[in-house]
């Protein structure tokens, strides 16, 4: 009896001190047990954004954005250029000469010569063309906003993962504590129940039953324990962190109630989340699709203006024997175009049609997410509610069971349900508190609203 005694207690002890080992911050190489790092929410969010390479990639369509505003507003100004080229001529139109005294210009600038140097400027405007380039700079005004949205939108679900690993490393540092005291309860029960069998005041049964309990809890530590080496890792990824870099948490599980009012959070929503807003947008850059398509069948004009000198030396070039200017008008009224026009305008038109339900869409889902914030709020308040109180009533529960168990009135199964029913009341609790704080930050990104200084 004794020997299996010892067997026992060997065996427990070398299972539970390998457990104690591995260690809250033993996985890896041990590179996670450097200094920790010590980070309140607002300041993971923070290095999240400035490490996203989503976001970065938006910032960079931002700055196109603008270039293209730039190149839009280019199309109303006029355009300069300055020319010049060589051309040797085999042949050029022979002038008399009493034409080339009697002339103010050196004719050859008008018929060319052989070696014949042209240099000048020119200038063209386009004064109207349909309405195009209008369009054009409108469409690129609004895709401005809709990249200035969509970085909004990118932000806001960095800042969604980045609480979602946060809150979910405070959990898994809970979820260890309450492993770690559920196995220091039943590590002690044993001894308590070992003492009593050597004493003859507890059975056989009772002790193997406590042991095999014992050798039960200790994965579920281990497993608490890789939990947060896995969550912290995924952290340190979100935050442009070493992988085996030890973080430190300031921020703690604490449920902050926030009053229901999904008619406000909804309204709220309509006006401000990033996806409702890039929709509206993409309605507008439809309609000017639409002004731009219909261009094609208004008048073109267009002016030019040039001036330059020709001789047949360059020596000669500058002066006003060898200068000519001209400028000009050019109107263009399509009259057919083979229906492309037509054909441009339909398609333009049927896709600010899908731009309209597609806003609605956006609506639709936008009205499901707000509706399932709500809910997973009442939710999550009412576990709890429910759990915050049993707390106090389960570890009441366990002192009586043992204090009935020492007394002989009840049974070692009492004992053990007791201490499995205290650590499951906080695990609830812990669980309803995270998922309560998960739920309103779903509920903040579906709003389109951004709080970095929840801690």
């Amino acid at each position: 009896m004794a020997d299996l005694r010892k067997g026992y207690t060997f065996k427990i002890a070398l299972t539970f001190l390998s457990a104690l080992l591995i260690g809250p911050r033993g996985y890896g190489d041990g590179e996670s047990g450097d200094e920790a790092r010590a980070l309140s929410v607002s300041e993971a969010i923070t290095a999240a954004y400035a490490n996203n390479k989503d976001i970065q990639i938006q910032e960079k369509e931002i700055r196109a954005a603008r270039a293209n505003i730039l190149g839009a507003v280019s199309n109303f100004l006029p355009k300069l250029n300055l020319n010049g080229n060589y051309t040797y001529n085999d042949a050029v139109l022979g002038i008399p000469s009493d034409l080339l005294q009697s002339s103010k210009k050196d004719l050859g600038v008008f018929t060319g010569y052989k070696n014949d140097h042209k240099l000048g400027l020119s200038a063209s405007e386009s004064a109207f063309n349909g309405g195009a380039d209008i369009a054009n700079l409108k469409q690129s005004q609004v895709n401005l906003k809709v990249q200035e949205e969509t970085l909004r939108a990118r932000k806001l679900e960095v800042e969604f993962e980045a609480k979602r690993l946060y809150y979910g490393l405070l959990l898994a540092h809970e979820t260890e504590r309450i492993a770690e005291d559920l196995v220091d309860q039943a590590h002690a029960h044993y001894e308590d129940v070992k003492d009593k069998f050597d004493q003859g005041t507890s059975s056989r049964f009772d002790l193997l039953q406590s042991a095999v309990y014992l050798s039960l809890q200790i994965p579920e530590l281990v497993k608490a324990r890789k939990s947060i080496e896995l969550i912290m890792a995924e952290l340190n990824k979100v935050l442009g962190m070493p992988i085996y870099g030890a973080v430190q948490l300031r921020g703690h599980l604490v449920f902050s109630p926030v009053p229901i009012r999904e008619g406000e959070f909804l309204k709220e929503a309509y006006l401000e989340r990033p996806e409702m807003i890039v929709k509206s947008l993409g309605i507008d850059i439809q309609k000017w699709s639409i002004e731009m398509a219909r261009a094609g069948r208004r008048p073109q004009v267009s002016a030019d203006l040039d001036f330059y000198y020709r001789a047949d030396r360059v020596g000669d070039m500058f002066n006003s024997m060898h200068s000519n200017w001209f400028t000009g008008v050019t109107v263009s009224i399509p009259v057919f175009d083979g229906f492309s026009t037509k054909a441009k305008v339909d398609e333009a038109k049927a896709r600010y049609a899908q731009a309209g339900l597609e806003k609605e869409n956006v609506a639709d889902q936008t009205a499901v997410d707000i509706r399932r914030a709500c809910l997973d709020l009442k939710q999550a308040e009412a576990i709890i509610i429910s759990q915050g109180d049993s707390v106090t009533q389960a570890e009441e529960a366990l002192r009586i069971s043992e204090i009935r168990y020492d007394n002989g009135v009840g049974t070692n199964l009492d004992v053990l349900d007791s201490i499995v029913s205290l650590s499951q009341v906080e695990k609830n609790l812990a669980s309803g508190i995270y998922d309560y704080i998960m739920a309103k930050a779903y509920l903040y990104k579906s709003m389109g609203k951004s709080v970095i200084t929840e801690e």
